[in-house]
């Protein structure tokens, strides 16, 4: 049954909505020059309030409450970005045959659990690093196997 009004949108989405919108524009070209040329009216209108203590106190605050607001609006956006990320390395992850699957959601591991899997990553990197076709192997456990099977046939050359 409607009523033939829009439904009121809860705060949260007006709030994602609006800080979206200030983020786009404070990352503009057009937000630095106006907020150079604040600097600059600032600057030279120093010397008609004989650069006082409320002088240099306007500036102080207002760059104070910029700077204040600005950090929680970054780390939203940055919060976003980086949850959007996570999810398309997950579909990645999650879609590739030969992926291990111990990395979807690797954002959660205790730092431990990364630092090991960085480990074996680097061992990856440096069995890769021997190898001519650096494309073939998927993980640690398969590039071992791999690097193996590889010495194999050399070693029984060098047998005969």
């Amino acid at each position: 049954m409607s009523t033939g009004r829009r439904r009121a949108r809860p705060i949260s989405s007006r709030l994602e909505n609006l800080s979206e919108h200030i983020t786009r524009w404070t990352g503009s070209s057009l937000a630095f020059a106006l907020a150079a040329l604040v600097v600059v009216g600032w600057a030279l209108a120093g010397p008609l309030f004989h650069f006082s203590d409320t002088w240099q106190l306007i500036i102080n605050t207002g760059t104070t409450i910029a700077t204040f607001l600005m950090v929680f609006l970054i780390q939203r956006a940055q919060n976003k970005d980086s949850l959007a990320i996570h999810l398309k390395l997950n579909e990645i992850v999650a879609a590739l045959e030969g992926a291990s699957n111990r990395l979807i959601e690797a954002e959660r591991m205790p730092e431990e659990e990364l630092q090991r899997l960085q480990r074996h990553f680097r061992e990856l990197g440096d069995l890769a690093a021997r190898d001519t076709r650096l494309t073939e192997s998927h993980s640690v456990e398969e590039a071992r196997e791999r690097h193996r099977a590889k010495q194999q046939p050399r070693e029984s050359q060098r047998a005969s």
